[in-house]
């Protein structure tokens, strides 16, 4: 398997399993319905450790263009290869929230909640406010990068054996710090599920919000960037 396939094949499974997640708690009649966001993020940061674990012998299993940036940044990752591996990380993402879809199809057709539907694709803020939600996106992604870069093997990414410590830093992030946001922490995985929301035929959908959609790109690639310095110094 190429690193552009594994980063596919990673980058679909975090967001089947994560976004998947997100479907089970908030659509109608589901078996999870209800269950809160204590389910939700901690089946966040196992989805993060299934995707590391499945791709990181072959890819380095960056799975997010923020955590590429930053190792490309840091000097730890070729920047050549930064175009290939976002391309593959925003195809991975729209497969596995397509992929969500077509796992919860009957469930969509079942609420009428646009709102709920919409979040089982991408981020949204709690209150919306441009400066602080970017600032919530970049600080909770400056705090993931900074960990990558101090727990990953030098040469281009994280190792097999790195995937629980990422699952548990991105758990904590949720935690902690997802409840303005919801934690996007990662461009591809917002802007590849948007994007399958705007397209896929779910029925009674609404908009994919739009004007929002900047901040969990850019807040993102700001928090990687400032990681990468900030871990140069230590």
């Amino acid at each position: 398997m190429s690193t552009f396939v594994a980063e596919i094949v990673g980058t679909a499974m975090l967001l089947l399993l994560g976004n998947g997640v997100v479907a089970n708690v908030l659509l109608k009649h589901t078996k999870g319905e209800g269950s809160g966001w204590l389910v939700i993020a901690t089946a966040w940061g196992a989805a993060v450790f299934v995707a590391v674990a499945t791709v990181a012998p072959i890819s380095g299993a960056h799975i997010n263009p923020a955590v590429t940036l930053g190792l490309a940044v840091a000097g730890s990752f070729p920047w050549a290869d930064v175009p290939r591996y976002w391309t593959a990380q925003m195809i991975g993402a729209a497969v596995g929230a397509t992929l969500v879809w077509l796992t919860y199809r009957q469930h969509y057709e079942r609420t009428d909640d646009a709102d709920a539907k919409l979040a089982t694709f991408c981020t949204s803020p709690a209150v919306k406010s441009p400066l602080d939600n970017f600032f919530s996106e970049t600080i909770g992604t400056f705090v993931l990068v900074l960990a990558v870069l101090k727990m990953s093997a030098p040469a281009s990414g994280l190792g097999a054996m790195d995937a629980l410590p990422v699952a548990l830093v991105v758990l904590a992030i949720g935690l902690s710090l997802g409840g303005t946001t919801g934690y996007a922490i990662n461009p591809a995985r917002d802007l590849g599920p948007r994007i399958a929301h705007a397209l896929l035929p779910i029925p009674s959908k609404r908009d994919a919000d739009w004007s929002y959609a900047w901040i969990p790109i850019l807040g993102p690639l700001t928090g990687a960037v400032l990681a990468a310095v900030v871990s140069a110094t230590l």
